[in-house]
């Protein structure tokens, strides 16, 4: 299904106005950026609706692409406000937006079809059984979890033709995308939420010894370019909208310099490595491309982090500390100051220095710097380069101001085409009459006459959201489409009064809300207890459905199946081979761990499917998603607290289960992690590190975690690692709630 090969896409980070333009300015085709909530990188600067709307606009009249990302899990009571945002994106008309939570899909598709919609890497996709549920359910382009090979990414491309986007450079999370509760085990800090605090940089200690186990250097795939292209990657991203446009040029002039030819010139390779060297970042590692660079990924022993090491704390004052410099530094440099201890620490951008006293622009090799802050560093802390202070500076001035939305209802049938003004009170139609003819081969879709309908000439309007009806299998050149929203506009533009267009939320707005209001939650009618036993011996009570994994030989006590939540492309066939003889042994239950099995399963009519961790089920339209997509139950997804839980449950359309004893999994990695067993950190906490017959390594917490029944929810009890009645536990989230 490859077919011809097409240029890739250079996707590059964006956290500011200066840092999307200066991505453009050296080669990007398409930035990524956020607003100021919902996204995965909430600590950077991100956009606010001015100023994404003055992105889009530049953007589009130069023929480059703006992606916005939605790409967290959002809590029940987030939904009204997740809403308004998608109303708001709607009217900016970005390229697509990126997301996470299908509950959020579910919404964007329902509610405002007009936005494209790309699923993030923290669905954590990685086969192609995955990328075939998220084309069924209306997702354009699927970006692909990071912890995937690159024989397993040739197999999958050569099995589809969507839209798949993978990273090529950039820092990495040790952990499989999306199922990460590391962060929030420890103080309710989500990473999928935007909010990681970054646990797997801290030194670890152990009775085999100390190192940074879960540290993994940067990813750089300059050399695979050539293979991402034969295997006809849509899109390579580059990662690092923390970063400043120095790193954000840097990169992409480095990446773009190679994708302009055929690869071939080794000169021009070492040119761009020299360009890269520039950026500042960890050791570059081909990250987990192959089962060779999984086990380097790791330098347990080396101090994983980003930048160029210059210098060392020696000093500290109420007013600034003083670093012995080993690299020069500039006044305008960006410095971060990193514990000993691996944890993140603070980055700081140097507006005074000074040097024997006097008051300078720099600190050379050797010299002794005062450096003047207000924040607190630890003496014996390491002093990075994390950015320049001499680029290019970029100005964004020259920015097309906001333009005003207009929404379209655009129906287009054999006799014409009629264009309704819906921003308009009453609203203003346009219509134009033409013979259109009926379609032998390639008839008119509704997304070629959104696309040309976006491009208004205006400097006051655009078009916001667009309605598309098309009456009939109509073929229509692409010229005459082009006369038409060429006369359209010119015509609107005469008729359309900016002052008077109401730019208040729409009708999508409302019907959410209606339709929000009148959901009910799903009766329970069998309230027996879940218990997944699969290693510690003990056996279920009467009442109870005993859960176990087919891949490790389902016992006589088992009820029900519990499916692998990660399985590689090379390995479907057999998992689905694993299925059909289960089937046949008599099981008609199976729990779903991810989105890809649903599609192993579709063929099974008489199954009783419940999803599980570590699918993410975090509120009502998550489930509903769920419901139309053949589940008849779902769990609540761990690091929800009470009241969200219990607000999810009252609009449930399914049974909802939760979570209530058991040692969940904080971290998975097919990273070679050096240590197993009992590890801690400085502060005090416990871990335990499994390896895992599958090439899966696992982090579980010392204590097991435990929280009280929940009215009108099934119960699940996780004995993979735990024993009854343990005294040591924790309750997560559940009373303290998770940003």
């Amino acid at each position: 299904m490859g077919g011809k090969i097409k240029k890739i896409e250079l996707l590059a980070p964006a956290g500011n106005l200066e840092t999307a333009l200066a991505a453009f300015e050296s080669g990007a085709d398409a930035v990524y950026a956020g607003l100021e909530k919902f996204n995965a990188r909430e600590r950077s600067d991100n956009f606010s609706v001015d100023d994404m709307s003055r992105l889009i606009a530049y953007a589009g009249k130069n023929g480059k692409k703006v992606y916005v990302t939605l790409n967290t899990l959002i809590k029940e009571s987030e939904l009204g406000e997740m809403v308004e945002y998608l109303a708001q994106l709607a009217r900016l008309n970005p390229d697509a937006i990126i997301v996470q939570d299908i509950g959020v899909l579910r919404l964007a598709r329902e509610y405002f079809p007009s936005l494209t919609l790309h699923a993030s890497t923290q669905m954590g996709v990685h086969n192609s059984a995955g990328i075939a549920v998220l084309e069924r359910i209306g997702v354009k382009r699927v970006i692909l979890e990071r912890q995937v090979t690159l024989d397993e990414l040739r197999e999958m491309r050569a099995k589809t033709t969507m839209e798949v986007e993978v990273f090529a450079h950039g820092a990495l999370c040790c952990s499989l995308s999306g199922t990460c509760l590391f962060s929030s085990w420890i103080g309710g800090w989500s990473g999928n939420r935007g909010k990681c605090k970054q646990p797997c940089r801290r030194r670890y200690y152990s009775q085999k010894g100390n190192g940074f186990f879960f540290s993994p250097g940067d990813l750089a795939l300059l050399e695979q370019l050539r293979a991402m292209r034969e295997m006809n990657i849509t899109s390579l991203k580059i990662e690092g909208r923390l970063k400043n446009s120095d790193y954000v040029r840097n990169v992409t002039s480095a990446y773009r310099m190679l994708l302009d030819t055929d690869g071939k010139d080794p000169d021009l390779l070492s040119k761009a490595r020299n360009v890269l060297s520039k950026s500042l970042g960890r050791k570059w590692t081909e990250g987990f491309t192959s089962v060779k660079s999984m086990k380097e990924l790791i330098q347990y022993k080396s101090l994983g982090v980003s930048g160029l090491l210059t210098g060392k704390v020696v000093d500290k004052h109420p007013d600034g500390f003083v670093v012995s410099v080993s690299k020069r530094i500039y006044a305008g440099d960006r410095l971060r100051i990193q514990p000993e201890s691996g944890d993140e620490g603070p980055a700081i951008t140097v507006i005074n220095l000074r040097v024997d006293g006097r008051w300078c622009k720099k600190a050379g090799k050797g010299e002794y710097c005062f450096i003047k802050s207000d924040i607190e560093v630890p003496i014996n802390a390491l002093v990075y380069k994390i950015g320049e202070s001499h680029g290019k500076e970029v100005s964004t001035a020259a920015l097309p101001e906001p333009r005003i939305p207009i929404d379209l209802d655009i129906n287009i049938n054999a006799e014409g085409v009629k264009v309704k003004i819906l921003s308009t009170t009453p609203p203003l139609v346009w219509e134009k009459t033409e013979s259109i003819a009926s379609a032998d081969k390639r008839p008119l879709i509704a997304d070629a006459v959104r696309e040309e309908f976006k491009a208004s000439r205006s400097d006051e309007l655009r078009c916001g959201t667009a309605e598309v009806h098309i009456d009939g299998n109509l073929f229509l050149p692409a010229s005459i489409l082009k006369q038409f929203r060429r006369e359209f506009w010119d015509w609107a533009l005469e008729n359309i009064d900016p002052a008077q267009l109401d730019v208040t939320p729409f009708e999508p707005l409302q019907r959410f809300f209606d339709d929000y209001k009148a959901m009910t939650p799903a009766v329970i009618s069998d309230p027996r207890e879940t218990i997944e036993i699969t290693s510690t011996g003990d056996k279920p009570g009467k009442k109870n459905i005993h859960v176990a994994s087919p891949v490790y030989n389902i016992d006589k006590w088992a009820d029900e199946a519990v499916l692998p939540s990660f399985c590689p492309e090379q390995r479907l066939s057999g998992l689905k081979s694993l299925i059909k003889q289960t089937y046949e042994r008599g099981y008609r239950r199976f729990r779903v761990t991810s989105l890809f099995q649903l599609e192993l399963l579709k063929d099974y009519n008489d199954l009783t499917l419940t999803t599980s961790f570590p699918l993410p089920v975090c509120n009502s339209m998550a489930v509903k998603e769920l419901e139309s997509m053949g589940v008849d139950r779902a769990q609540a997804w761990l690091e929800l607290e009470r009241v969200e839980i219990e607000a999810t449950v009252a609009k449930s359309v399914l049974p909802l289960e939760v979570y209530r004893y058991g040692r969940p999994v904080l971290l998975a990695t097919r990273a070679d992690v050096a240590i197993d067993g009992m590890i801690k950190d400085q502060r005090g906490n416990e871990f335990r590190v499994i390896h895992g017959k599958d090439g899966i390594s696992r982090v579980y917490p010392k204590v097991a975690m435990s929280i009280p029944r929940i009215k009108n929810t099934l119960d699940f009890y996780d004995l993979t690692n735990a024993r009854w009645n343990e005294t040591d536990t924790s309750q997560f989230n559940f009373e303290l709630g998770w940003s």
